[in-house]
């Protein structure tokens, strides 16, 4: 896979919830030659925008840069850190987990200890210990751990990006890293492109593991004619997950689209089109309820904004061994760049109202109807 360098580094670049400065900083770097423009919220996400070179839409693209992890609350007198959870972290898979602090004065590394099978009682072996039980050890004097460490310094697993496999890379944080790799991508296809006819616009949010707060300030901002979320999902490719419940979605079966009352009709219809216009092996997911992404928080903003949902499909996700198919990435950025050329000033978003349907003619070519560009649609009775 091309630009697998810069997916790498922007994976092994610290961003747990609410410290996402020195990821945020990346974007900005890497867009800082593509762009026309970057600024910074004073939530910490970053809006990087390619303007348009005519009549169209302005299509925000927003993925989360923040990744779950770990926060200092306490520390002994013997020098061990007591933590918290940042996101949804499962205390399962921490002890025995190598981890990085976070500090002021530089990183540091750790280990998550729990007392040798041979201490633990039987019963004890049947539990999982809690988070707030565990504790990391830095293999420092309690005062030097005491003069390097602050309450509130945040963790990460301390682990990296690796391929393996047949097109498989295992990391952690592709949740939602991957998603930034792919807006970047996507602007920098655009601008190769000679620019859709609207303005781009990409946005790293913050905050989105503990509730799409960056969405919520990021997406009024912005104030965008048409937004997509992109974001993992579950890939349910492997034992134990039931596909009955949680769908039939498969690492290395193209990017996933989201249906259901979280997403607006039109603009998951349009993707459906780009995605076969372009050859692009593409899955749909249902999501009958509002969706745990950046989707819940843009399409409820202001008066609504028109949202879509894509995802790639993630195996073990919340853990530092998320696993994904690289050619689903590829996939993704495919699909959106050709969803972004495809907007002009004729698109409308209002169900029921515009025809979203978008047939090929036989040359290839995407036609649809004329439709009004307003965001709502007045019906004289």
């Amino acid at each position: 896979m091309e630009h697998v360098d810069l997916l790498k580094e922007l994976l092994e670049t610290p961003s747990v919830t609410g410290s996402e400065e020195k990821a945020a900083a990346f974007v900005r770097a890497h867009l800082a030659d593509v762009a026309d423009e970057i600024e910074t919220n004073t939530m910490g996400s970053v809006h990087a925008t390619l303007a348009g070179t005519g009549e169209g839409p302005t299509f925000m693209l927003a993925a989360h840069v923040d990744e779950i992890g770990l926060m200092v609350t306490y520390i002994s007198e013997e020098g061990f850190l007591s933590v918290a959870a940042v996101g949804g972290v499962d205390a399962a898979i921490l002890p025995g987990l190598r981890v990085d602090v976070h500090t002021k004065k530089g990183t540091l590394r750790g280990v998550v200890g729990r007392k040798p099978i041979h201490l633990i009682t039987p019963d004890e072996r049947k539990n999982v210990t809690p988070i707030d039980k565990l504790v990391i050890d830095l293999g420092l004097p309690a005062e030097r751990v005491k003069e390097m460490v602050r309450i509130g310094d945040v963790i990460t697993f301390g682990v990296g990006f690796e391929e393996y496999g047949d097109g498989f890379a295992v990391s952690r944080a592709f949740d939602d890293k991957c998603g930034v790799w792919v807006a970047m991508r996507v602007m920098e296809e655009l601008a190769a492109a000679g620019r859709a006819k609207g303005s781009y616009v990409a946005v790293a949010t913050v905050q989105e593991e503990i509730g799409t707060r960056g969405a919520m300030t990021s997406a009024y901002g912005v104030n965008p004619d048409v937004a997509i979320a992109f974001d993992v999902t579950h890939a349910t490719d492997y034992p134990g997950i039931e596909k009955t419940k949680y769908g039939d979605i498969k690492c290395g079966g193209g990017p996933v689209i989201a249906r259901g009352p979280n997403i607006n009709p039109i603009v998951f219809e349009r993707l459906v089109a780009a995605a076969e216009a372009e050859g692009i092996e593409y899955q749909i997911e249902a999501e009958p309820s509002v969706t745990g992404t950046d989707a819940r928080a843009i399409q409820v903003t202001r008066g609504g904004i028109p949202c879509g949902l894509v995802s790639i499909p993630l195996r073990y996700m919340h853990t530092p061994t998320e696993v994904a198919a690289l050619s689903d990435l590829e996939g993704a950025v495919k699909l959106l760049t050709r969803f972004a050329l495809d907007l002009d000033e004729d698109a409308c978003f209002v169900p029921g109202i515009a025809l979203p349907i978008l047939d090929s003619d036989d040359d290839g070519e995407v036609e649809e109807p004329a439709a009004s560009s307003e965001s709502y649609v007045s019906i004289e009775a």
